[in-house]
């Protein structure tokens, strides 16, 4: 088509273009009278939310402030700084998260454009020849019909919201981008949050193995001398055996551990996205674990906005709140506005001409349900008890989370007092060798109590930094608790108000 031509198209185009144009319009503005369905509200809290968390430590009041964004950077470790930012990096679970949530939005811009006006535009060549023994070719005296057709235009449908259906569909579909978000924001939390559990697991165990190498260099020792002693015969060939027996054991014990602590480090390079063989990491120098950070608390009734999966099954509500409308809108007419503009003729230099003009504006079509065997209101009933059950469904999240809390919470304030009473007893039982190992110098008593002692005086070392490492973990529990400082977006976070009561 040449661009005289189009020209031409186009401006025999325009007329039309402004009659459905105003047909569109009046149809927007009747579709704005009403919405079916209820608004959605927040559901209320939980009873006795609004109070403090039962093992809330006295010295901790009940409005601190909340973690930073980069909620690890409070152990102060930098090695733990380095590997949670890998992780948020490179982690191909939290890649997917992401990726679904681009599904979610691009699934809502497909819905929210069945809210415009749908054009389309065509074209077509054809070939055709009629058969001259027909009733029609009869009529024309036995002559065929045969020719080349063109033809161009475009067409236009838009379906007028009379009540509300397609605004409820978006409705829910907004809301499923915000459920979507919210549980990329969890896949996150739950990284950072495993990256640092196995962070410090594998530390405890770092203490351990400076532990158990120690007591191996001390064990060799030991058997040595019992050894030249039972050689010079003032030992027995018992006494020998108990001592190889010790150092067995400790040295068994120290393979197991560093085997634990191999897995770790393979569990740390899968979740920074690196493969098992490419990361490392040093013990340190004396091994001494950090003190656990005291993490801010805050009150429960604030737990909606600090934790993803809890705001997400707002969101998830609000989807289903709306999807009621949806199935209500099936008990009231759909209006329809259809049309249709081109060009056909015979000739291809005579398509634009205006006499090859061809249009059609309508039906404004109207549909109404009268008698379906009661889908409608099947649909409508599941709609509604699927909202139910996410009502019953948000209420387990919350009381659930509430208990991670002060499940967190109490494992700070007993692993505190049993790391206090463990210290004493690792304390009685290093006096318990030193008296043991004196008598048996002395000849006062046998190489057993040695053994016994020895071996006592292993265990409380081993369990003071196992409670110490337990410490360190309840702290990450309790961060992750609380949201690990999740900072939502605008949206999301005006979809978690909880200040009214959920729509039944």
């Amino acid at each position: 088509m040449s661009s005289a031509q189009f020209s031409v198209l186009y401006s025999t185009l325009s007329p039309v273009l402004k009659r459905l144009t105003l047909a569109a319009s009046v149809a927007l503005a009747v579709a704005a009278c009403g919405t079916v369905g209820a608004d959605f509200s927040a559901p209320n809290n939980v009873a006795g939310i609004d109070g403090g968390y039962r093992h809330l430590p006295a010295q901790q009041g009940a409005s601190a402030a909340r973690l930073p964004a980069q909620w690890w950077s409070v152990f102060g470790d930098a090695t733990l700084n380095h590997l949670e930012q890998t992780a948020l990096s490179d982690n191909p679970g939290l890649k997917a998260a992401g990726q679904r949530l681009l599904q979610a939005r691009a699934q809502a811009g497909v819905t929210r454009s069945e809210q415009g006006v749908q054009v389309g535009v065509s074209t077509a060549v054809s070939n055709s020849r009629s058969s001259a023994n027909s009733s029609q070719g009869i009529a024309f005296g036995h002559q065929s019909i045969s020719g080349n057709n063109y033809e161009v235009g475009a067409s236009l449908s838009y379906e007028v919201d009379l009540f509300g259906r397609l605004r409820r569909m978006v409705e829910a579909s907004d809301a499923q981008v915000l459920a979507s978000e919210a549980d990329r924001d969890g896949v996150l939390l739950l990284l950072s949050s495993q990256v640092a559990t196995t962070y410090w697991q594998l530390r405890g165990l770092d203490a351990e193995i400076a532990i158990l190498k120690g007591a191996l260099a001390t064990r060799h020792e030991t058997e040595d001398l019992i050894t030249a002693r039972f050689n010079a015969g003032l030992s027995n060939e018992l006494d020998t055996s108990r001592a190889r027996i010790e150092r067995a054991n400790a040295q068994a014990d120290l393979h197991e551990v560093q085997r634990q602590r191999n897995q770790l480090e393979h569990s740390l390079a899968t979740l920074v996205g690196a493969s098992p063989t490419s990361i490392t990491l040093s013990a340190a120098d004396d091994g001494a674990l950090p003190q656990p950070p005291v993490i801010p608390v805050g009150l429960p009734a604030s737990l909606l906005a600090q934790r993803p999966d809890l705001a997400g099954s707002v969101a998830s509500l609000r989807a289903a709140n709306a999807q009621i409308g949806v199935a209500e809108s099936a008990f009231y007419p759909s209006v329809s506005l259809t049309g249709d503009f081109g060009f056909a003729s015979e000739s291809l230099r005579d398509l634009a001409k205006g006499g090859s003009r061809q249009f059609n504006i309508g039906p404004l079509a109207l549909s109404l349900p009268i008698f379906d065997g009661g889908r409608n209101k099947a649909n409508l009933a599941v709609a509604k008890a699927r909202y139910d059950e996410a009502v019953d469904n948000h209420e387990t999240r919350l009381l659930t989370a509430l208990r991670e809390v002060e499940d967190a919470l109490s494992d700070v304030q007993e692993k505190q007092e049993q790391g206090q009473a463990q210290a004493q007893a690792k304390a009685a039982a290093a006096r318990a060798y030193l008296v043991a190992r004196a008598r048996y110098d002395r000849g006062v008593s046998n190489y057993l109590d040695v053994t016994d002692a020895e071996r006592s005086a292993l265990t409380a070392d081993r369990a003071a930094v196992q409670i110490d490492t337990q410490r360190l973990l309840a702290a990450v529990s309790v961060a992750r608790a609380l949201g690990a400082g999740w900072q939502p977006s605008a949206q999301l976070a005006a979809v978690a108000q909880v200040n009214a009561k959920p729509v039944k």
